[in-house]
């Protein structure tokens, strides 16, 4: 196990590394001015020389590799001036992931309800209204629901605040104006996890496990909750733990819609002010949690399910 997550933490270094190098010369590509239109040229000069941006590119990629294994990512260009990246990174992040863990807090339990029930009523009246409304919040994006609930909700019927609530504080209004956008995430990874468990659960019923369990004496509810549904909740891994990197990039457009100050709309506003450090540091941050959350799913097959033995060790019969 120890040699396997060394070989697959060495991986996940390399693929960084090529990442970043690769968002560095793709973003020069970016059409736009450093020092913004209109700019004088003795602050573009000045701009420029300080960001090594007079440079030939190879220079400023070598300077920028070096910074970058001391993990200094350098400072905003155009959006915070003279600010470090990790610091400004570090301020979006909280809200961000807030939002994204209220709504896996929602996902999870509403999507494995509605799966229970749909698998366990298969081919009922429950169970084709259960699969329509699957198959409707899967076809339709998050940025659709979010825009039909901020204008339904909040400029319709004014339930809730159009915008998000910026008070510094965490309270009760600042939730209450984070609930649109919560659920604008949470319908897509609802759908998902009903659909999966509903399958997987419909199959487990099915099983020749079932059979011998009800020969063993146990009645069907009995069946049901020791083996079925346990069973069926292993191949969730596939499903739940890359939830939360598709919720991240779901966010972004939703975040831009509420007004949410996160790394959503950082990303933006860092890529339209042509803020080449910032707009690495926030693709870089999305890319090490989405690996991150690649190297969580392997492990936790092995953790789950006690048959699975990583690094190459063998299987106990």
């Amino acid at each position: 196990m120890g040699k396997y997550l060394l070989k697959r933490l060495l991986a996940m270094a390399i693929t960084l590394f090529l990442i970043v190098s690769i968002l560095f010369f793709v973003i020069r590509l970016i059409p736009g001015a450093v020092a913004g239109e209109g700019a004088l040229p003795e602050i573009r000069i000045a701009l420029e020389k300080r960001y090594y941006l007079d440079r030939p590119l190879w220079d400023q990629y070598a300077i920028f590799l070096g910074n970058f294994l001391r993990f200094d990512f350098g400072e905003s260009i155009a959006l915070y001036p003279r600010s470090q990246v990790l610091d400004v990174i570090s301020g979006k992040i909280p809200l961000t992931l807030q939002l994204n863990l209220f709504s896996l807090a929602l996902t999870l339990p509403v999507g494995m309800l509605l799966g229970v029930i749909a698998g366990l009523k298969k081919n009922t009246l429950t169970d084709n209204v259960i699969s329509l409304l699957v198959v409707f919040f899967i076809s339709v994006p998050s940025f659709v629901f979010a825009s039909l609930l901020q204008y339904y909700f909040s400029f319709k019927l004014q339930l809730f605040p159009i915008l998000l609530n910026l008070e510094a504080d965490w309270s009760i209004t600042k939730f209450h104006s984070m609930i649109l956008p919560i659920l604008a995430l949470s319908f897509g990874g609802i759908a998902t996890i009903t659909r999966y468990l509903r399958s997987e659960l419909f199959e487990a019923l099915n099983s020749e496990y079932m059979l011998l369990s009800r020969a063993k004496g146990l009645s069907q509810l009995q069946s049901t909750l020791r083996h079925a549904i346990r069973n069926s909740f292993i191949p969730l891994c596939n499903v739940v733990v890359p939830m939360f990197t598709n919720l991240l990039g779901g966010s972004m457009v939703v975040e831009n819609i509420f007004g949410i100050p996160g790394m959503g709309s950082l990303i933006a506003q860092s890529i339209g002010a042509s803020d080449y450090y910032l707009t690495i540091a926030t693709l870089f941050f999305y890319s090490l949690i989405g690996l991150a959350t690649i190297l969580l799913m392997d492990l936790s097959y092995g953790l789950v399910d006690p048959r699975v033995r990583m690094g190459g060790g063998k299987v106990r019969e």
